[in-house]
């Protein structure tokens, strides 16, 4: 299996490990990533009018090098802002033909609004089987690991235009969990916000948000949390310190961990690991 590759900004350098265990997991299931040449930022987040389609203009460059790229595969992004922006982007100008007709004479090549993006977690249920990770997961290593799911605000909406799940019971994350051998908790913050990008200029209301997020997990008896966002685990783990007594992972890093994968390949600490899946064992 063959998929385009957009690792954003975020990816390649303060989500370094979400990029690494990604790689390894694709690697164990066959997955050839083919990553787009010379791209740019995706703009980090969708616009709130579209009035203005010079703001489009960042997210469909990026579609257009995937057009370019290979029009037969389907683009694969993990931050959750790059894949809402690029998907909502591709909504937008799928739908209204005026918009993307004025928008691509400003693009180095037509938008032909055919180009098919995907999340690695729609992926691994649409695509590889959650019965297939499966039997190839060594999910006794993840016994005991009690994790809260987290979505946070974007990943799933709006929903007519993501169509990743549903916005008010979704499962995608939960399914993977279950089948790499977690034990999941019914967490209902699972979709507030971490504070976002408030984290630049108004620091002290990421740190009210994030820090909320953790005491709730405590309080549902998580030991871990698993997020698909970057910025998420960035405000998250800054504001969490020693405060909370769980780990944050990526949800790569827990597949990665149930394939059997060394979790230094996984951007993650093998003594912490050895000693959380230890004590997991003892709940």
């Amino acid at each position: 299996m063959k998929l385009l590759y957009y690792p954003g900004c975020t990816l390649h350098t303060v989500a370094v490990q979400f990029d690494q265990s990604t790689k390894e997991i694709c690697k164990q299931l066959d997955i050839e990533l083919i990553e787009i040449s010379d791209f740019t930022c995706c703009g980090g987040l969708y616009p709130q009018t579209t009035e203005n389609l010079m703001q489009l203009q960042a997210p469909a460059r990026i579609l257009v090098q995937a057009q370019r790229t290979d029009p037969n595969l389907e683009l694969m992004t993990l931050c959750t802002f790059c894949y809402n922006t690029l998907k909502r982007t591709h909504y937008t100008l799928k739908k209204d033909e005026q918009k993307r007709n004025i928008l691509n004479d400003y693009l180095e090549e037509p938008y032909n609004a055919k180009v098919k993006i995907v999340h690695l977690i729609e992926v691994f249920r649409d695509d590889i089987g959650y019965d297939t990770i499966r039997k190839k997961s060594k999910r006794s290593l993840l016994k005991g690991f009690r994790v809260a799911p987290y979505y946070g605000c974007l990943l799933l909406r709006p929903m007519n235009e993501i169509e990743l799940d549903d916005q008010e019971q979704p499962s995608i994350l939960e399914d993977l969990l279950y089948a790499i051998g977690c034990d999941v908790i019914e967490f209902p913050y699972r979709f507030d916000c971490c504070g976002s990008f408030h984290v630049v200029n108004k620091p002290e209301i990421a740190e009210q948000c994030s820090k909320e997020l953790l005491r709730y997990t405590e309080q549902f008896h998580a030991n871990c949390l698993v997020t698909c966002c970057p910025l998420c685990y960035y405000n998250i783990s800054r504001f969490g310190g020693t405060d909370f007594n769980f780990q944050i992972f990526y949800i790569t890093q827990l597949v990665g961990l149930a394939l059997g994968i060394e979790p230094i390949k996984l951007g993650l600490d093998p003594e912490i690991i050895n000693k959380f899946i230890s004590d997991s064992y003892l709940v």
